[in-house]
């Protein structure tokens, strides 16, 4: 996203820009998943939103990946030898518009992933080849410290809810919603975000 764009996001277009890199972008393929992008996104928020989780919990999970399309270096593939940061790129758009506790969800999922490798070794089981091999790119299982100054996180329960959402949204056949029906409710957190 170039920085003539970004500078002219307000309020009132930032659900518009969001619903529109959907539209356009959102069928492109997902790291070697067996859902599109925007499947993915959707399929996290769809689940979050089925299980009673809260508002917050959905539009983060909706939104986790958003980077992917906003990032200077483009989108990740399975033949990438660097990582390409998507985590923050997509914190960075949101930031002005929504909570911490979405962009948080949104700048550590990556890092979520890390923790979660180091402190639940079963987890690592959980991942699908592709999360495997940006796990590499990313850095590994966190280490003692990077545990530890993670865990001190005021948000980290709502990123690993975010986290395993991001892990769930992958399968194959789930109907799923459109991002339009989700968009009144991202609206609603920008308003309450932006109003106060």
């Amino acid at each position: 996203m170039s920085a003539p764009e970004a500078s002219a996001l307000t309020p009132e277009n930032i659900v518009d820009f969001l619903g529109g890199i959907f539209e356009r972008r959102g069928g492109e393929e997902y790291l070697g998943e067996p859902v599109t992008m925007a499947e993915h996104m959707l399929q996290g928020a769809t689940i979050a939103q089925k299980n009673g989780q809260s508002d917050i919990i959905v539009v983060s999970a909706l939104l986790h990946d958003i980077g992917h399309f906003t990032s200077e270096f483009g989108t990740f593939s399975m033949d990438d030898t660097a990582d390409k940061f998507h985590e923050e790129a997509g914190a960075l758009v949101l930031e002005r518009f929504f909570p911490t506790i979405v962009t948080d969800c949104v700048r550590y999922h990556v890092a979520a992933k890390r923790y979660l490798c180091a402190t639940k070794p079963e987890y690592f089981d959980r991942l699908s080849e592709a999360s495997v091999h940006s796990l590499n790119l990313q850095g590994g299982p966190m280490n003692a410290y990077e545990v530890a100054e993670f865990a001190k996180n005021p948000n980290l329960k709502e990123i690993i809810q975010v986290r395993y959402l991001d892990d769930a949204g992958k399968h194959a056949d789930m109907e799923i919603p459109n991002f339009a029906h989700f968009a009144p409710m991202v609206q609603r957190i920008v308003d309450a975000h932006c109003a106060a």
